[in-house]
């Protein structure tokens, strides 16, 4: 059975990666979802750019997402590092 993408979810990159960001919402007609990327704020992700959902977790495919998302992503923990 397939899970299903729940508001609140954490988005990750990679399985076993440091999550980047929360899931915000999911459009009316499950086509996108409104994810929060950590440092960078609110990206619409389309549904075709999720790989994965299991455990509560979103994995995202990084060859579907748009370059200001990808950008979003490298900055998500920098806050962390911030040399």
């Amino acid at each position: 059975m397939a899970e299903t993408i729940e508001e609140g979810s954490l988005v990750f990159v990679a399985d076993g990666e440091d999550g980047i960001g929360s899931v915000r919402k999911i459009l009316a007609d499950e086509s996108a979802l409104v994810v929060y990327i950590e440092n960078s704020g609110d990206f619409v992700i389309p549904r075709a750019a999720v790989r994965a959902v299991h455990s509560g977790k979103v994995v995202l495919n990084l060859d579907e997402l748009p370059r200001p998302v990808l950008e979003a992503i490298g900055h998500a923990r920098k806050s962390e590092f911030p040399h």
